[in-house]
C-alpha cells in the first residue's frame, strides 16, 4: 500500500490526528483539507486511490463534495468513503445515493478502521 495517495476531508483536528495515526503505519500519502470547496480544488489537478470524506463539514457539505467528485472523470471510479457520525437509519443509504462507495461510523474503530480502508487499497 505505500505510495498510495488519499484526500482526507475533516474540519475536526482530533479526528484528523486520529485518522493520520491510525493510517501512518501504512504508508500512505495522505492529503488533508477542511472543507469541500478546499477538497474540489485539489482534485481538479490531482488523482486519488481513495477519498475520506466527513459528511458535516462547513462551507458545503459532503454529499454535495461527493456530488461533485463524481463529476471530474478522474473521479469516476475512485473510491470515496463517508466518515461520519451521522449513525441513524438511512444514512448509509444517503451517504451510497449521494455517490460513496462506502459507509465508516465515527467514532472509528482503530481496528476495524484501519482493516478497511487497507481493503479497499489493495482493490
Amino acid at each position: 500500500m505505500t505510495g498510495k495517495r488519499i484526500l482526507v476531508v475533516e474540519d475536526n483536528p482530533d479526528n484528523m490526528a486520529l485518522v493520520r495515526t491510525l493510517l501512518k503505519p501504512l504508508g500512505v500519502s495522505l492529503t488533508e483539507v477542511k472543507d469541500g470547496p478546499s477538497a474540489l480544488r485539489i482534485a481538479q489537478n490531482a488523482r486519488f486511490d481513495l477519498v475520506l470524506l466527513d459528511i458535516q463539514i462547513p462551507v458545503m457539505d459532503g454529499y454535495a463534495v461527493v456530488r461533485a467528485l463524481r463529476r471530474l472523470e478522474h473521479f469516476a471510479q475512485t473510491p470515496i468513503v463517508a466518515v461520519t457520525s451521522y449513525a441513524m437509519t438511512g444514512d448509509r443509504d444517503k451517504a451510497i445515493a449521494a455517490g460513496c462507495t462506502g459507509y465508516i461510523e465515527k467514532p472509528l474503530n482503530p481496528d476495524t478502521f484501519v482493516e478497511k480502508i487497507g481493503r479497499i487499497l489493495r482493490m
